[in-house]
């Protein structure tokens, strides 16, 4: 699927804190841990978990959310296809989008247990 920049920026709109607890829900219910999920976040992001709940408690959107962080050197490895796209073929134009997609995958591979290890990608 091709993203729009309507879908990029419902996307960019979207407050990071009240999509945050279904985060934790969905990884909760599969055996994982807040600890684990704020790691696979702070890897990508560069937030720890002072500066995540300071963020969720001033209702940041997803733009400022990404705008804001370091990301990781390695994000270009997360690939695959998360809610029928295909990261590595989302355009640059549309970044808030492909970083959101791009921490979905790392949450999405958290709750179906891999290892940590293996999520947070290296260079080989």
């Amino acid at each position: 699927m091709k993203v729009t920049a309507k879908k990029n920026e419902q996307v960019a709109n979207m407050i990071f804190g009240s999509i945050y607890p279904h985060y934790l829900s969905r990884i909760e219910k599969n055996g994982r841990t807040k600890e684990e999920l704020n790691q696979v976040i702070e890897w990508l992001t560069g937030y720890n978990e002072k500066k995540l709940q300071e963020l969720i408690d001033n209702n940041i959107t997803f733009n400022t959310f990404f705008k804001q962080a370091k990301i990781h050197p390695n994000a270009h490895l997360i690939r695959g296809v998360v809610c029928g796209y295909r990261i590595e073929e989302i355009e640059d134009e549309f970044e808030t989008y492909k970083r959101c997609r791009q921490m979905e995958k790392l949450i999405d591979e958290l709750a179906k247990g891999r290892k940590m290890e293996k999520i947070l990608r290296k260079e080989k």
